[in-house]
C-alpha cells in the first residue's frame, strides 16, 4: 500500500537539533552549565511571569486570539509599522515554516550560507526545495555572493541571519540595505533577525516594511526569555504578510504566550537590564578562551564562538568532553566554522563551572 508521497519517501526521519534533555535521557545525568541552546538563562521580565501566571490561573481554559490582534498592535507601535504588517507565529522556526510552504515546491531553488541555521534547510527539504550553499567569507555570511547565486539560479527565497548563528558575527546595515537593492526579481529576502535585540543600532538596517521582497523575522525567545513559550513575528510588505493567513496554525499561539510576549514587550526596563548581563556574562567566556589559549569572534548575540585553533575535529572532542562533564554546549556543522564551539551565556555559577572544567577538558584533549 502507497501510503505516504515520493517526496516524504525520500527524506529521513531526523531532528535538526539533539536537545540537552535527549542527552541527559542518555546518560541519566542532568548537565550543571546549559550552555548551548541560545537561551536566555536570565528568564523573561517579572512582569511578565506575573501575566503569565494570571492567564494560566484564569485564561488558559480560553483558545488565544487567532488573530493575535493586542500583541501584533503592541509589536506595530514598537517597530513603527501598521499592525497589517506583522503576523505571529509559535517561534521563528514555525514562521520560517509557513515562509517556506508560500514560496516553496519541488524544482525552486533556495539560496542559504553553508552551516548556517540548520532548521530553515529542514523545512526546504521538507517542500521538495533545492538548496544551494553559499560559504562563509571570513565568519560572516557573504551577502553579496548569496545575492549572486539568487541570479544565476533565479532562485525564489533567500535566508541569511544578522547576527548571524552559529558564528554570532554581523554585518553593517548599511551593507545590508545596499544588498537589498540587488535582490533579483521574483526572490524574497528572509532576514532572520533572532539575535538583534542584542545588536548595535547600527547594525540593525532600515528597511522600507512595504518592500514585497523582504520579510524580517524576531522572537521572543532570546532576549525576552520566553523560549519556551514559542512565540515570534514576522514584519513585511501587507500583501505578503497577509499570505500568511492562508496557511498558518491560526490557534497555535496559545493565551499564555500572547499574554507573556505582550507585558515583555511593555517591559524596556528589564530587557536592558539583560543585554547589559548578556554583554557581561560574554566578557567572562572571553576571559576564560583567552586565559586557556583559545581565540574567540566578537559576538553581536547572546553566545560566543570560541576557536579551539585546530580542524573540527579535535573541536568535537572537546565539545564530547565537555559533555561529559556535564556542560552542554554546541558547535558549527561544517569546515572551517566547526573549528569553533559554541558557548551560550550563563550566570554566574555557569561561568564558574565552565572556567573549572575548560582546562581539565583541554589537558585531557589530544
Amino acid at each position: 500500500m502507497k501510503l505516504y508521497t515520493n517526496l516524504i519517501n525520500s527524506l529521513s526521519a531526523e531532528v535538526p537539533f539533539v536537545g540537552p534533555e535527549a542527552q541527559e535521557r542518555s546518560s541519566g545525568m542532568v548537565f550543571k552549565a546549559r550552555l548551548g541552546a541560545n537561551e536566555s538563562i536570565f528568564g523573561p521580565s517579572e512582569k511578565s511571569i506575573i501575566a503569565m501566571q494570571k492567564a494560566a490561573a484564569f485564561d488558559v481554559w480560553k483558545y488565544g486570539d487567532p488573530e493575535n490582534y493586542e500583541i501584533r498592535e503592541a509589536i506595530a507601535k514598537k517597530m513603527n509599522v501598521n499592525r497589517v504588517n506583522i503576523v505571529i507565529g509559535e517561534g521563528i522556526d514555525a514562521l520560517l515554516g509557513y515562509l517556506v510552504r508560500l514560496l516553496v515546491e519541488p524544482g525552486v531553488k533556495v539560496i542559504t550560507s553553508l552551516g548556517a541555521y540548520p532548521t530553515f534547510n529542514y523545512h526546504v527539504k521538507g517542500y521538495g526545495g533545492e538548496l544551494i550553499f553559499i560559504p562563509y567569507q571570513k565568519d560572516h555570511e557573504d551577502l553579496e555572493a548569496l545575492v549572486d547565486a539568487a541570479a544565476k539560479h533565479r532562485a525564489r527565497l533567500i535566508y541569511f541571519a544578522n547576527p548571524d548563528n552559529p558564528m554570532g558575527t554581523a554585518n553593517s546595515a548599511k551593507r545590508i540595505e545596499e544588498i537589498i537593492k540587488r535582490i533579483p526579481e521574483d526572490c524574497i529576502l528572509c532576514l532572520d533577525e533572532a539575535y538583534a535585540d542584542f545588536a548595535p543600532k547600527h547594525m540593525v538596517p532600515e528597511i522600507n516594511v512595504e518592500n514585497p521582497q523582504v520579510l524580517r523575522f524576531r522572537t521572543f525567545s532570546k532576549a525576552y526569555g520566553l523560549a519556551g513559550a514559542r512565540i515570534g513575528f514576522a514584519i513585511g510588505a501587507s500583501d505578503v504578510i497577509k499570505n500568511f493567513d492562508k496557511i498558518r496554525n491560526h490557534f497555535g499561539v496559545n493565551r499564555i504566550a500572547q499574554t507573556g510576549a505582550l507585558a515583555a514587550l511593555n517591559d524596556e526596563e528589564y530587557l536592558n537590564i539583560v543585554k547589559y548581563r548578556v554583554n557581561e556574562a560574554k566578557g567572562e567566556i572571553e576571559k576564560i578562551a583567552t586565559e586557556n589559549n583559545l581565540s574567540t569572534i566578537e559576538s553581536f548575540t547572546n553566545f560566543v564562538a570560541v576557536d579551539c585553533g585546530r580542524e573540527g575535529q579535535y573541536a568535537s572532542k572537546i565539545l564530547q568532553n565537555l559533555i561529559k562533564r556535564d556542560v552542554f554546549v554546541r558547535m558549527p556543522s561544517v569546515a572551517p566554522l566547526n573549528r569553533c564551539i559554541r558557548i551560550t551565556v550563563g550566570e554566574v555559577t555557569d561561568m564558574t563551572y565552565l572556567a573549572d572544567q575548560l582546562p581539565k577538558v583541554l589537558k585531557e584533549t589530544i
